[in-house]
C-alpha cells in the first residue's frame, strides 16, 4: 500500500465521516452547495480514479508530501467519498444518531482490517493478479461514479 499506514487512512477516513456527520450539512450550506452538487463532483472524481486504474494513466499527480499524496486518494474519495459522506448525512433523518455512529465505527474496523491485509494479498496474487484486480475494481469505481452521477442529476 505504499508509504501510508492502515491506521492513518482509517483515522483520516473516520475523521471525515464524523466531520460530515456532525457538521456536513452546515458546511455545504455555508459554501452555498447542496448535497446533489457535492455528490456529482465526487462521482466525477471517482470516475477519473477508475479510469486511472484501468488505463494506467496518472490524472492525479502525486504531491511532494508523499503522506498527503497517499492519504488523499485512499481516504478521500475512495473510503470517505461523496457517496459515503452524503449517506452519513442522510441517515440522520431516519436513524438515531448513536446507531449511525456505531455503524461508522464498525465500518472503520472493516476498513482497517482490509487495508492491513493489502500487503498479504499482494504477495499471494503477484503482479499479474494485482493488475487484473486493479482493472476489475477500476470498472467498479467507474460504475459507482456513474450511478452516483445519475442518481443526483435525475436521469
Amino acid at each position: 500500500m505504499g508509504d501510508i499506514s492502515a491506521i492513518q487512512a482509517t483515522l483520516v477516513s473516520g475523521a471525515l465521516m464524523l466531520l460530515f456527520f456532525f457538521v456536513g450539512q452546515e458546511m455545504l450550506e455555508f459554501m452555498g452547495l447542496d448535497i446533489q452538487s457535492f455528490a456529482i463532483a465526487g462521482s466525477i472524481v471517482i470516475f477519473i480514479l477508475g479510469l486511472e486504474m484501468i488505463l494506467g494513466w496518472e490524472f492525479f499527480k502525486n504531491e511532494k508530501d508523499s503522506k498527503t499524496s497517499n492519504i488523499v486518494p485512499i481516504a478521500f474519495p475512495l473510503i470517505a467519498g461523496s457517496g459515503t459522506l452524503t449517506t452519513v448525512m442522510s441517515l440522520k433523518a431516519n436513524f438515531h444518531q448513536y446507531n449511525i455512529l456505531i455503524g461508522i465505527f464498525i465500518n472503520l474496523i472493516f476498513i482497517f482490517l482490509t487495508l492491513r491485509s493489502v500487503n498479504f494479498l499482494e504477495r499471494i496474487l503477484g503482479p499479474s493478479g494485482i493488475a487484473v484486480i486493479r482493472k476489475f475494481f477500476g470498472v467498479i469505481l467507474i460504475a459507482i461514479g456513474v450511478k452516483i452521477f445519475r442518481n443526483n442529476v435525475g436521469f
